[in-house]
């Protein structure tokens, strides 16, 4: 081995971050394997390192017998003079290896185990950065678009994920180079490695763009209690002040509507209602129907979490909303499940 493969082995630690003892490590033992195969798998090989001098040697061991029934592990007396002149019966002789025995081996064998190396610790590197933000909004590019499937592969970092097309908002459209945010879900270490299941409909995406732009809920005096959305369409979320003084709907919109209206833009014109969570059940459904005015909210079994919820008449359609929506994402939002009627108590057609 050569003084090149030592430097080589350093430069990738400092590059890297791969320790050397590990790789050296990796190399001896996969040495012995594949040198052990010329001598039938018997345990019979040594293999020495030694970075300090640049040196790396491999040793055949033999026993020495009157009488060689095994030449791979024994060797005849006459014979083992040859290597230590007082041998004896009953010894063990080390004889060193010439590189042409296993230097084809060695250095094969050393480029399988580097590749593996790089391979392992940028895994465990991407692994890491992956975790750190699991949960978390992050911003990423737009690499590659699949025209099939609508697959996006977006580079977050130096690692790659992909953005399936059902976590996309509908209607959405994406071009190469741009840059998204986009919501790490969770991480996985797969057999073909680290694989981040990201979103841009999860609710927790709108949780964080809240947290970003609304200095009262990154600082713990406005907190989120909960989200409910229907991706690229509305979003209902639940706040509550943690200080008298401080209206949480009002430092989520912020001065002339500049907080929201920020996020809004992130979503492409999602709508978004603000709430004020109560923990007075009544008081918590009320608020989460809106835009619709509630006129009564009666608890109708409290272990099924079910209410009726009476509006005026004119406020019907909307309580309920376009295809139920605006009375769906009110059950999501409070965990209620809600009948809305109209106060006259006859439906429209």
């Amino acid at each position: 081995m050569n003084k090149e493969f030592f430097e080589a082995v350093k430069a990738l630690e400092k590059e890297k971050g791969i320790p050397a003892e590990y790789l050296y490590e990796k190399i001896q033992a996969a040495i012995l394997v594949a040198v052990k195969k010329d001598y039938g798998g018997k345990d019979v090989i040594s293999c020495e390192i030694d970075p300090e001098h640049d040196e790396m040697h491999v040793y055949l061991h033999k026993t020495v017998v009157e009488e060689v029934a095994d030449p791979d592990c024994e060797i005849s007396l006459s014979d083992a003079a040859k290597y230590k002149e007082d041998a004896a019966l009953g010894d063990e002789i080390c004889i060193s290896l010439e590189a042409k025995d296993f230097g084809r081996i060695a250095a094969q064998t050393a480029k399988h185990v580097i590749r593996q190396g790089i391979r392992d610790a940028e895994r465990g590197q991407i692994l890491m950065e992956f975790r750190s933000k699991q949960q978390e909004l992050v911003t990423a590019r737009v690499q590659r678009i699949d025209p099939v499937t609508g697959n996006v592969t977006l580079e977050i970092g130096k690692a790659e994920a992909i953005l399936p097309k059902g976590e996309q908002v509908p209607s959405e459209e994406f071009t190469e180079g741009e840059l998204i945010k986009v919501f790490i879900v969770d991480v996985r270490d797969t057999e073909k490695g680290p694989k981040a299941m990201i979103s841009r409909t999860h609710p927790g995406l709108v949780k964080r763009l809240f947290e970003t732009e609304v200095p009262e809920i990154y600082d713990g005096t406005v907190t989120i209690e909960s989200v409910s959305r229907e991706a690229g369409a509305r979003t209902k979320i639940a706040v509550r002040s943690q200080e008298e003084n401080v209206d949480p709907v009002g430092a989520c919109i912020g001065p002339r509507g500049a907080r929201v209206n920020k996020i809004v833009d992130v979503l492409g014109g999602e709508k978004i209602d603000i709430v004020v969570y109560s923990e007075t059940p009544e008081e918590f459904i009320a608020a989460a129907l809106a835009p619709a005015r509630v006129l009564k909210v009666e608890i109708t079994d409290t272990q099924a979490k079910a209410c009726q919820v009476t509006v005026p008449d004119n406020q019907l359609s909307l309580a309920i909303g376009n295809k139920g929506q605006n009375a769906r994402l009110a059950a999501r939002l409070t965990g209620w499940k809600i009948d809305i009627k109209p106060e006259s108590g006859f439906y429209e057609g």
